[in-house]
């Protein structure tokens, strides 16, 4: 019961970073469909005029979904909780002590709330658009063409997630860098869409991948999309822990730090006294 009441009374205190964390990740994984809709479904003019690019199709369309995840960093919102987005990353922040277990329990789940409610609207709103075989619902699953396509999506998610982990802890603990996170990793994005999406659909998120599954009623692969990017993001920051001597990390903002004293992030802030049972 203990642990009960320590959920029931941080969910109390921090519920606006929850909110703001299902909002996020809602606006991602709806900027991904809208962008894969524009570029792929074959009665949009962009997808007509660029029929013969589907490179340059993909290309634009990184550009696009970078610039969301930079959009997120940085607004009010994604300033509030961190930005994570991504139960991987929250698994990560909580590996180095940044965000404590029952604020971690209540972002993954408002995480999943966002990508299933995301990917559930899109279906609402535009059935026959987000249905179309050249959409999917852009549910991630490995290539049919390729002979091992699980053993080699997951070995590309895995390289994916454990380098954007990796960027983001080195740029988070660099003064120079650490305002520019929130771009460095939306050209990540760009480049992964450019380059990883015929490997597994460049999911690099557990809950966006179970949110787009659910719309579509596909479930092929989904193991590998909460195991690889967990596992990832994991090592990386246990290989970055291992490795690195300068000062530890201030906070799990991704925008940079300065949280409010009443944040799950505030380095500064004494643990919360819980009632007891």
């Amino acid at each position: 019961m203990l642990f009960a009441h320590r959920l029931l009374f941080v969910l109390r205190r921090h519920w606006p970073h929850y909110v703001a964390e299902a909002l996020g990740l809602a606006f991602f994984v709806g900027g991904a469909g809208l962008l894969t809709i524009l570029m792929e479904h074959p009665a949009s003019p962009v997808r007509q005029s660029l029929a013969e690019y589907p490179v340059l199709r993909r290309g634009i369309s990184g550009l696009g979904l970078g610039l969301v995840l930079a959009i997120i960093v940085y607004s009010p919102w994604g300033k509030r909780s961190g930005a994570h987005i991504n139960p991987a990353v929250t698994l990560a922040f909580w590996q180095l002590g940044k965000i404590r277990f029952p604020d971690a329990v209540w972002y993954v789940l408002a995480q999943l709330g966002g990508a299933i409610g995301a990917a559930q609207l899109l279906k609402l709103c535009l059935p026959k658009l987000y249905a179309h075989p050249a959409v999917k619902y852009t549910v991630t699953q490995p290539n049919p063409v390729f002979l091992q396509g699980e053993l080699i999506a997951f070995v590309a998610e895995f390289i994916i997630c454990f380098v954007m982990m990796l960027v983001a802890l080195i740029a988070l603990h660099s003064s120079q860098l650490k305002e520019w996170v929130g771009w460095l990793l939306g050209a990540l994005v760009a480049i992964y869409v450019l380059v990883e999406t015929p490997y597994s659909g460049m999911s690099l998120n557990p809950a966006r991948s179970l949110g787009t599954a659910l719309a579509a009623g596909s479930y092929h692969g989904l193991w590998l999309y909460w195991v690889a990017p967990c596992l990832a993001m994991w090592l990386a920051t246990v290989g970055f822990l291992r490795f690195h001597h300068g000062q530890p990390l201030e906070c799990a903002i991704l925008a940079g730090c300065g949280p409010s004293s009443n944040s799950p992030h505030a380095s500064d802030e004494e643990p919360p006294q819980y009632p007891d049972e």
